[in-house]
């Protein structure tokens, strides 16, 4: 029965964070990929989610070494030791974004034989509150749920046994003892709150940010305190954890972590480049180093280390490149009228004046800006190095997801955003990508606001095609058209 509860709960959770459909995804700095559980720090959550269908998968993996192990009576008190034992342990993960809002995901902690414990799958996610669009503060909370193992001709019939934090199975670990005392540890229940600042940049360092994260949580947080070879102390549920973000160059990311997790203080880094990260750390590391007679896996320091790779669908050639925060902050959005040299990019039926071979700028609905420059001869050319848009056809595209086609968009339907009714403005115009940045999704599409922009916000951007966008205002009502 306790085993049902804890799974329909776990359902529960999964099933109410996946039918939130929202708003925001703020330009706060990328998370690296925890060990087991989607992003965040080393084993801790933190309050952003992975953006709208990016896909992580890590493996993650540690060594450990004992000269004897502490045996466990039905009590939960050491009853003596067994054998020197060597063991490394493995976790596989998947989690995906859904809408900037939620992050959900599955972990494969254990996949053992019967007699060793059986497989540990796990079930994760995390629905952000609030985040940031730039510095400040985030929230969040979310929840893990892992079976538990189970060990054939162990203890009898009837016994339950406890996933552990470690993620491997262990016989000593079990719901309740005759003591009274046990682990509740299957569905781990938390809120998170993340601080995101810009760092110092300038000297030696180059451009970083700085996050802090302090939480609250049940289940794996904190049960076990009592047992003296699982958890002599904890924080009581209370975790807490810094990172530094550093740009390692276009596409490239360097975190460098430390943790309390609730019983291990934890250090390491990961490198993330296009979204395939490489991670080394140290765990346990309050507990004592290695000494004549250590007898538990879970007050031993360990090395550890990540390897994980994100695919990003919305993106071209499904890159996930590492983000940071903006450095620029303007109050409103530029936009130059267009030179008489410049190609212009309207409707598809308006004309297209060209005087000379200089170069122009589209903004894309991912974002980001591509060149284009119509020569003399008339040959339009995109990309860097510059390449004719004939050589390209049929199969050249531009990437994002964009709303001239869309029946709410040419139907001039008020779009309802962060619960407030936009509509739309008269005119479509280009925009420079580096005075906005994205927000959110609507039916698909992503949505801009200004980087200086505070909620509630009161102007939207959504892109309609390549380099043509539209502007929607809150309470804006457009007037029927009389024909």
């Amino acid at each position: 029965m306790t085993r049902d509860r804890h799974l329909a709960g776990a359902v529960l959770l999964v099933l109410a964070a996946v039918t939130v459909v929202t708003e925001s995804a703020a330009q706060t700095p990328t998370m690296p990929s925890t060990q087991r559980y989607g992003s965040g720090l080393l084993d801790i959550p933190v309050s952003s989610v992975l953006p709208h269908l990016t896909v992580t998968t890590t493996f993650s993996g540690f060594w450990t070494s004992l000269g004897r192990r502490v045996e466990i009576d039905e009590a939960g008190q050491p009853s003596g030791f067994g054998p020197a034992r060597s063991d490394f342990f493995g976790d596989v993960s998947t989690s995906v974004g859904l809408f900037d809002r939620v992050e959900a995901g599955v972990a494969i902690q254990s996949l053992n034989d019967a007699t060793e414990g059986g497989d540990i799958w796990g079930l994760f996610g995390r629905l952000r509150l609030w985040e940031p669009i730039d510095q400040g503060l985030g929230l969040a909370v979310g929840g893990r749920y892992l079976t538990s193992p189970r060990f054939e001709g162990l203890a009898g019939g009837g016994v339950e046994y406890a996933p552990g934090r470690l993620g491997f199975p262990d016989e000593r670990l079990r719901s309740t003892y005759s003591s009274g005392v046990g682990l509740d540890t299957n569905l781990s229940l938390y809120g998170v709150a993340t601080a995101y600042l810009r760092g110092y940049d300038g000297g030696f360092m180059p451009e970083n940010d700085m996050t802090f994260t302090l939480g609250y949580g049940g289940g794996m947080f904190a049960g076990g305190g009592g047992l003296d070879f699982y958890a002599p102390a904890t924080n009581a549920g209370w975790f807490l954890g810094t990172a530094l973000h550093m740009s390692a160059g276009d596409g490239s990311q360097v975190t460098v972590m430390a943790e309390h997790n609730g019983f291990d203080i934890n250090l390491g880094a990961q490198v993330d480049w296009n979204g395939v990260r490489v991670g080394v750390q140290g765990l346990a590391l309050n507990h004592d180093w290695p000494v004549d007679g250590q007898f538990s896996e879970y007050q031993k320091p360990k090395f550890g280390f990540t390897l994980s790779a994100a695919v990003c669908l919305l993106e071209a050639g499904f890159r996930c490149r590492p983000r940071m925060m903006r450095r620029t902050e303007p109050d409103t959005i530029y936009i130059p009228p267009p030179p008489p040299d410049t190609v212009l990019v309207g409707d598809p039926g308006a004309a297209r004046t060209v005087v000379s071979g200089d170069p122009a700028s589209m903004c894309l609905a991912t974002g980001r800006t591509v060149s284009i420059e119509v020569t003399a001869a008339g040959d339009t050319l995109v990309g860097t190095p510059p390449v004719p848009v004939r050589s390209l056809r049929p199969a050249m595209t531009f990437a994002g997801n964009y709303a001239g086609s869309a029946f709410w968009y040419l139907d001039d339907e008020v779009i309802v955003f962060e619960g407030g009714d936009f509509g739309k403005s008269d005119d479509t115009f280009p925009i420079d990508c580096s005075q906005i940045l994205r927000v959110g999704v609507y039916r698909g599409v992503p949505v801009f606001a200004v980087i200086s922009a505070r909620r509630p916000l009161d102007v939207i951007f959504i892109p309609v095609r390549p380099g043509v966008w539209h502007r929607y205002e809150r309470g804006l009502r457009r007037s029927p058209d009389p024909y």
